[in-house]
């Protein structure tokens, strides 16, 4: 993405506005020269320097959905009806991105017979599917990024739609063209908090490695749970109506290099949380017909009554910081998560406005949907930033937070640096 820039006295180069210039002392070394206009980087902190996404070709627009699904799978059942119409209505979703179509189903009748053991057609489909649009997702955020591939230290893969060995770090790193010594980390089948996981993993790396870069990678792909509907599964309705396919990209590090690097978001904290006794609420199993999952209704009820125990520690650091103080990047599992999140901390309609417009134009990604939150969010930072003299009147901290299989609840406290 292009950001605003000045030019400066330091070799004729352009810098970001904001950004720490290295000048020369009359003893040869240098020292830092700040412009105003931008929240300064804490060193030792890892930053968040460019962001990527990517999305299927295939559109989907839930207006008109459930009359689809009614007469492909040939659904009789009138409470079944009402309540897929019902589905397609309440969670706000007005349009996904899916790897599945027409053409895969007309090759593959079997990946709608029930019981049909048809995992390894699956994942045969899925793993070139979010290795695509993995390696389109980081070369976006390392074009913006704007230095060699060749620079990245780290790789981090996150999925919850692929298992193969070798898997699609070795696949990704090859294709982005990464050096043979980059040090990769997968992190498998975690869920919608897989996202937050990687980022907790990335800011750890680039802390205790000086001078690295971190490149994060999360690619899902929803063919390795689509099955036909059918009564006596009420939970993949929720599927249909809900999730979409997409992946994402972060580079990160700490203490950017002036001009070269620009930091976005800064991370002071990251961890996760599970609540007990939960472990069967998000129920996920790999068979031979693919993944199926169970939904527990409790799901909202446990996030209300367990949010705020765990983000109250988290903003003592930030000087006990008032909910409403802050930005809030949640993960939009569904209208009812984001519900019980406000509800619990009585947060402003606006505080989860961005989480729900994600929703709305993508659907529930699993782990690459927080990340196109915080993209949004960094988006609209720029733009209002450009409107107001080039003053960023946007809260400066904030939590990022989802939810997954545990149940666990992932958090990160993050500075926007826009």
């Amino acid at each position: 993405m292009a950001s605003r820039r000045v030019e400066a006295a330091f070799d004729g180069q352009a810098v970001e506005l904001g950004a720490t210039i290295p000048a020369a002392n009359g003893n040869g070394t240098h020292q830092s020269i700040k412009v105003p206009g931008h929240r300064q980087v804490t060193p030792g902190k890892t930053t968040i320097m460019a962001i990527g996404r990517a999305v299927p070709a295939n559109t989907t627009f839930n207006d008109g959905l459930a009359d689809h699904y009614i007469q492909e799978f040939n659904l009789q059942d009138p409470v079944l009806q009402a309540k897929l119409r019902r589905l397609c209505e309440t969670t706000t979703v007005k349009t996904r991105y899916l790897v599945v179509n027409k053409e895969i189903l007309d090759e593959h009748p079997e990946f709608l017979v029930d019981g049909a053991a048809t995992v390894s057609q699956r994942l045969a489909i899925t793993g070139e599917a979010v290795t695509q649009l993995g390696h389109e997702a980081a070369t976006a955020a390392i074009k913006e990024w704007g230095r060699p591939a060749s620079e990245i230290t780290h790789l981090v893969y996150v999925s919850s739609s692929e298992i193969r060995l070798p898997g699609g770090d070795l696949y990704l790193a090859q294709l982005l063209g990464l050096r043979s010594d980059v040090n990769r980390v997968m992190l498998y089948m975690l869920g919608c908090y897989g996202g937050a996981s990687g980022i907790r993993v990335a800011k750890d790396l680039a802390e205790n490695n000086p001078g690295s870069r971190v490149l994060l990678i999360t690619s899902e792909c929803t063919l390795i749970g689509y099955k036909s509907l059918s009564p006596d599964r009420p939970y993949d309705l929720v599927g249909a109506a809900l999730f979409g396919d997409g992946a994402a990209a972060m580079i990160m590090g700490k203490d950017p290099i002036p001009v070269l690097e620009r930091a976005f978001f800064e991370l002071d904290w990251a961890g996760q949380s599970f609540i007990p006794g939960t472990n069967k609420t998000i129920d996920g199993r790999l068979s031979e017909e693919g993944i199926s999952f169970k939904l527990g209704r409790e799901l909202p009820k446990l996030i209300e009554s367990n949010i705020q125990g765990f983000c109250d520690p988290i903003l003592k650091r930030a000087g006990g910081l008032k909910y409403n103080d802050i930005f809030w990047a949640v993960h939009p599992g569904g209208p009812a998560i984001l519900n019980a999140v406000q509800k619990q901390l009585d947060l402003a309609p606006e505080k989860l406005q961005t989480a729900r417009q994600v929703l709305r134009d993508y659907g529930n990604i699993s782990s690459s949907t927080c990340i196109y939150v915080l993209d949004y969010m960094r988006h609209q930072s720029l733009k209002l930033k450009e409107a107001n003299d080039n003053v960023n009147t946007e809260p400066e901290w904030g939590l990022l937070l989802a939810f997954g299989p545990g149940v666990t609840i992932e958090g990160a406290l993050l500075r926007n640096l826009c």
